[in-house]
């Protein structure tokens, strides 16, 4: 019996952890990070669960790890980076590498896993933010590079529109160690109460994944319900 395999980067912490535990019943693992103790780590606590040992933003070597891993059936974008500050605080470098992460390589990695998406018939799904469809004073570069991640979701969708689905997923506050970091860059009081628990957003991560293949889950945006 044909176990689907789900690539989900960023699978050693957050969201993307969150991710890993709920599609483990009925999927095979590659978890994504750049740190192979770690990952080896949580693969151990889950079933058919490898590690997806990566630099994201080292272009040779996701070429070189993309295509050790074959065809996949779900690929799952959670790794990314916070950023906060003023534009007029924010130098080119730091422009580039927030983009690098949270644009480009989700972008070069889908290409390099494509083909094999195609075969399988499979999804695509980015997890993006609330950041996606509007920003504040001093959220300028995190939100440009989630708008983009949307306008990539949105174009890929339509490129692969009956041969590869693509959802983009928008979560409101949750509770992770990015979100505590972004608060603070924000200037703002960290309160868990505001968050969701990233087990709520897995949640329906998981049931866009597990969207019959005559539909698919395009866009949707989850927030806490406080």
């Amino acid at each position: 019996m044909h176990r689907p395999v789900a690539l989900v980067t960023g699978g050693s912490r957050g969201i993307g952890l969150a991710v890993a535990r709920e599609l483990a019943d009925d999927h095979d693992l590659l978890l994504g990070g750049r740190d192979p103790e770690q990952l080896e780590e949580v693969c151990g606590t889950l079933p058919h669960a490898r590690p997806f040992v990566v630099d994201l933003a080292d272009e040779e070597a996701t070429a070189r790890a993309a295509e050790a891993v074959g065809d996949v059936d779900v690929l799952v974008h959670s790794a990314g980076v916070e950023a906060s500050g003023r534009v007029e605080e924010l130098t080119r470098e730091r422009w580039r590498q927030v983009l690098e992460l949270n644009l480009v390589a989700v972008a070069d990695l889908t290409r390099l896993l494509l083909p094999g998406l195609r075969r399988r018939s499979g999804q695509v799904v980015m997890i993006n933010s609330g950041s996606g469809f509007f920003t504040t004073p001093g959220g300028g570069l995190y939100s440009a590079s989630k708008f983009a991640l949307r306008a990539l979701a949105d174009t890929l969708r339509e490129e692969e529109r009956g041969r590869v689905r693509v959802v983009s997923v928008h979560p409101g506050r949750v509770d992770t160690d990015m979100q505590r970091r972004l608060q603070t860059g924000h200037g703002r009081e960290y309160d868990p109460g505001e968050h969701m628990r990233p087990e709520s957003v897995a949640a329906a991560v998981a049931m866009a994944v597990r969207t019959p293949p005559d539909a698919v889950v395009e866009s949707l945006s989850i927030r806490p319900a406080g």
